[in-house]
């Protein structure tokens, strides 16, 4: 048995909105058996536009029963028969959020009149309820109404048995059918088409803009994950009406994956990522050159227009290596800003400071050591490779950090040797990185050492 719905709504999405009409078309795939029709008290304003659009307003549904009142009819009439409905998805995640309200669980199996009529009829100019039905020659009455468009969807299934459809019902409804569960602008080609490896893929709204970027370590299965639960709230519901199509982009690691993703989301900024973009490094360690003509080290929250030294997440991690340079090349620790009070150096006390923030110490012989502890910083940064699998047997992928920074990454021929940093240049990307992306890289070296190749430094 078939269940024919269409339901009437006060918005877009079921957690914070509720039914105002509801329709069920029992069919037997051959005729109607039996139907139910209801307005349905919402428990809250109906908004005007909603009025508008479907004639339904607040006086007309003041007197009708509140869902709970019909629940248990409605789900007696669903429970056991196939879910049909033209966008099966809005229709069925506000009928099970609201069955689920009253303590009844719905789970049928569903049919999407729009996915079976872009099977049925390939070609159509557009499959809304509207343009499909009059393509098809079917009038439609009392449009945006429960009854009249359970009515068009009721001729449209017929029309869609009489072009063969029982076949491609079947098809749907074996096992867990994943194009089912797709977004109702994403044709199933879309999914079907993913590559099964790692890779970043990008969500497109109706213009072709990229709406979400996400990685994966195979990309076919993360993005049939996004559409495995319809959830009832507005961004998922949102998020879902928005996707139109899916591009991607291959890459040989999982590490390559992520890395990837967090460049991407930083250059296109998309509307339904939330994660990594406001992700940057916090400080920075900068040099600058005082009114006396000192070299000064100085910690700060990291600025667009100048260059740190090196950056840092942590305020802490910064200062203790501020620290460590200060103990070693016996740095001031007020021309550090280490000691901020107006006592007494501690490094003078201390006998570890040779009195440049007291002028005993010319600037010349000071800022000799500043040179020399920023040399050694960068000296002790590390430079290396991590090769790992390409894209396919010819090639192997390479990332390569140089003096503690991410430099780039790209693909080479398997067979070539590399020995040199400068070699591998040319066949690299160059990307911006931050400390995350960092973290990333050295997290994965230390667990796989076997991929890393060190340089000596330059």
């Amino acid at each position: 048995m078939y269940a024919i719905v269409d339901i009437e709504t006060t918005g877009g999405y079921a957690a914070n909105n509720a039914i105002t009409e509801v329709a069920i078309v029992l069919h037997d795939g051959n005729r109607e058996v039996k139907r139910y029709e209801s307005l349905v008290s919402p428990g809250m304003p109906i908004p005007r536009y909603v009025q508008a659009l479907t004639g339904i307003s607040d006086e007309m549904v003041a007197d009708a029963p509140p869902f709970e009142a019909i629940a248990s009819v409605v789900h007696e009439w669903l429970k056991d028969a196939i879910f049909i409905a033209h966008n099966v998805n809005f229709d069925y995640s506000f009928l099970k959020h609201q069955l689920q309200e009253c303590g009844f669980i719905l789970n049928s199996k569903k049919l999407c009149t729009v996915r079976l009529s872009r099977k049925a009829f390939p070609g159509a100019p557009s499959y809304s309820l509207g343009n499909i039905c009059s393509f098809l020659g079917i009038d439609i009455s009392n449009r945006h109404r429960a009854a009249g468009d359970a009515q068009a969807t009721v001729l449209l299934f017929e029309k869609i048995l009489a072009a063969g459809g029982l076949e491609l019902i079947r098809t749907m409804l074996k096992g867990r059918n994943s194009e089912q569960y797709l977004p109702i602008h994403l044709p199933a080609e879309e999914l079907e088409r993913l590559p099964m490896t790692p890779g970043v893929y990008y969500f497109h709204d109706q213009k072709g803009k990229v709406i979400y970027v996400g990685k994966a370590k195979n990309i076919r299965h993360r993005v049939a994950s996004h559409f495995s639960n319809n959830k009832t709230g507005r961004q998922k519901q949102e998020f879902l009406r928005n996707i139109y199509s899916i591009s991607h982009e291959t890459t040989g690691t999982e590490l390559m994956a992520f890395l990837l993703e967090c460049v991407e989301i930083k250059r296109l900024w998309p509307a339904y990522n939330r994660s990594l973009k406001r992700f940057e490094a916090t400080y920075g360690l900068y040099l600058y050159e005082d009114l006396n003509g000192y070299s000064r080290l100085i910690l700060e929250k990291k600025k667009k227009q100048l260059q740190p030294i090196y950056t840092f997440s942590l305020l802490l991690e910064g200062q203790n290596l501020l620290r460590k340079l200060v103990r070693e090349f016996r740095l001031c620790p007020k021309l550090c800003y280490i000691q901020t009070d107006n006592d007494t150096c501690e490094g003078v006390k201390e006998q570890t400071c040779d009195g440049a923030c007291e002028h005993r110490e010319d600037a010349m012989s000071y800022n000799g050591r500043v040179e020399a502890a920023i040399d050694a910083l960068l000296q002790s940064l590390p430079s290396f490779s991590l090769m790992d699998r390409g894209r396919h047997a010819e090639e192997k992928s390479c990332i390569l950090i140089e003096r503690g920074r991410l430099y780039g990454m790209g693909y080479l021929p398997a067979d070539t040797a590399i020995y040199d940093p400068a070699e591998l240049k040319d066949y690299l990307t160059r990307y911006p990185e931050n400390d995350y992306m960092r973290g990333l890289i050295y997290a994965h070296a230390e667990r796989w050492p076997a991929k890393k190749i060190i340089f000596s430094p330059v």
